[in-house]
């Protein structure tokens, strides 16, 4: 169980958390649920409903589709923040590597908090965009270097 003092400290590392007043984060981390899963266990996979998005405390998770692999992520990054916006089926598989801890943010609980304090929702927003222009060089990259 981590202290709240441990959850502000955690989350505030989270990029689409970090710029927000410690007072904020405290009473959305009080809200986080805490979750446990051994090692290979799936989480979610694809084409599930999903409502939450997860930061991962400790412990590493591959996303895919099947068995191909798209992505690792591990411990301050998060995942699932998808579905939590535009409510569709999860577009891919989530597994622990490990054994995992993660907090849990569900949909609702984001909404409040973007109601509360809008300035995550900009955060948000910033830290979508670098990710889909991370994804777009990706995509140049694999185009310029098949040529």
């Amino acid at each position: 169980m981590l202290s709240s003092v441990d959850r502000l400290l955690f989350v505030r590392r989270v990029p689409i958390f970090k710029e927000l007043r410690d007072d904020f984060i405290v009473r959305l981390t009080s809200v986080m649920h805490e979750l446990q899963f051994p090692a290979n266990h799936t989480i979610f996979r694809q084409g599930e409903e999903g409502r939450s998005l997860y930061i991962i405390v400790s412990g590493r998770v591959r996303v895919h589709i099947g068995d191909k692999q798209l992505a690792e992520v591990d411990q301050g990054k998060y995942f699932g923040e998808m579905a939590v916006f535009d409510t569709q089926p999860r577009s891919a598989s989530v597994t622990t590597m490990e054994p995992c801890e993660f907090l849990e943010l569900t949909q609702e609980q984001l909404y409040d908090a973007i109601e509360e304090t809008p300035e995550i929702a900009v955060n948000i927003i910033r830290e979508l965009s670098r990710l889909i222009r991370h994804l777009n060089d990706n995509v140049n990259m694999s185009t310029s270097s098949s040529r």
